[in-house]
């Protein structure tokens, strides 16, 4: 099935390339690329198969994620995060589960993580208050999950939680104003003193010891692979395909460009021009071929249902940043090497620029914070962080 939505996406390609510009002007995806991917299967790839997904291989979910965002980097972007969350919500409770697909298994899921909610234990669950930034693609979904501390009766944090929330318990506010990224629709979101039962709720401590209730209704190997590596990733894989798609548009452009009227001189005979082009082609290939590699690893164990081990989850969020990180420097070098034409507005170049520098800022890109963990276990100092 996996390759079957994996050539229907392809087949998008051009018409999600044509709306580009359309999804920066709107400030979100356009509603025909979100029914056009809906209908390709893509946002099914990772959902239960109890409740009408396929649970493919994470490695061919972020494939499509990268043909995406090859054509447009904001459609890329919401593609992954919308994509990834059913995978999110098979982790919750049964009953959660059922409340979100049981009368639509078409249903779509936004988020916000950062955990600046805060909860208070009421019987049977939590009363709920908060506002969230950078709820990417939150116009095409009617669900959320949200994060947010519990406090004690000592107004003391005591557990970090994802929260499940229907659309009729919050609202949007259309905030979304951005040099990069702009057709995220990324906007904010804000509850005010909703009850959430307990069954829709999920402590960071499960999801980081990848022992979840879902499991019990949702025993295959896709639901035993580290929210530390399925997530992250889902960030990374369409920077990488914002990366390929200026690498296409460069190398094409290139081969057409002429570096001086007067003179008659060629780009694609400008020996620096060529080594620009292969130190770009090897960051991308290096970043998709860590990513390969450590998600093949892992699911390795999820299959065997074997633990994975920490070394492994800290060296997937090593290459994850380093990932990111090399599919910026893969765009700066394609951008600089391009010429003046390259700062023209709407142009593809600039926008995939601007989108993946926009993507750099998401907070599971943070290099530093991310590197220590892994250095720290190295060093056989004990790794203190919510993911592990």
């Amino acid at each position: 099935m996996s390759e079957e939505i994996l050539g229907k996406v392809r087949e998008l390609l051009p018409a999600l390339r044509d709306r580009a510009q359309e999804a920066e002007e709107l400030r979100k995806v356009p509603p025909e690329s979100v029914k056009a991917l809906q209908e390709a299967g893509f946002f099914r790839m990772l959902q239960p198969v109890r409740h009408g997904g396929f649970e493919s291989h994470p490695l061919a979910f972020y494939e499509a994620v990268k043909l995406i965002a090859s054509a447009c980097g904001s459609t890329g972007w919401v593609a992954s995060v919308l994509g990834v969350h059913p995978w999110h919500v098979g982790l919750f409770d049964a009953q959660a589960q059922d409340e979100v697909f049981g009368e639509d298994q078409d249903t779509r899921i936004s988020s916000s993580y950062a955990p600046v909610g805060r909860a208070t234990p009421v019987e049977g669950g939590f009363r709920f208050s908060g506002k969230w930034s950078f709820s990417s693609g939150c116009d095409h979904a009617t669900w959320v999950l949200l994060g947010g501390l519990v406090m004690n009766d000592e107004g003391k944090p005591v557990d970090f939680r994802t929260f499940l929330l229907p659309i009729s318990d919050y609202t949007i506010n259309d905030v979304w104003d951005t040099v990069g990224l702009r057709g995220t629709g990324s906007n904010d979101i804000v509850v005010s003193d909703a009850f959430v039962p307990e069954h829709r709720t999920l402590s960071m401590m499960h999801t980081a010891r990848c022992i979840c209730p879902g499991q019990d209704v949702n025993p295959g190997p896709l639901f035993r692979m580290p929210y530390g590596s399925i997530h992250p990733f889902a960030i990374t894989a369409p920077m990488i395909g914002m990366a390929v798609g200026a690498y296409e548009q460069h190398v094409g452009a290139t081969r057409e460009r002429v570096r001086s009227a007067y003179l008659g001189e060629k780009s694609v005979e400008d020996p620096f021009a060529q080594v620009r082009i292969a130190m770009a082609s090897n960051d991308i290939d290096t970043a998709w071929w860590q990513l390969e590699k450590d998600i093949n690893d892992e699911w390795e164990h999820a299959v065997a249902g074997t633990k994975i081990p920490i070394e492994l989850r800290l060296r997937a969020r090593r290459d994850q940043v380093l990932g990111s990180a090399r599919a910026i420097s893969a765009i700066d070098r394609l951008f600089e090497s391009a010429g003046g034409k390259a700062i023209n507005s709407g142009s593809p170049l600039p926008r995939f620029w601007r989108d993946a520098h926009a993507a750099r800022v998401h907070a599971a890109n943070d290099p530093e914070r991310v590197l220590v963990l892994y250095g720290k276990g190295e060093l056989g100092i004990q790794v203190r962080d919510g993911l592990f």
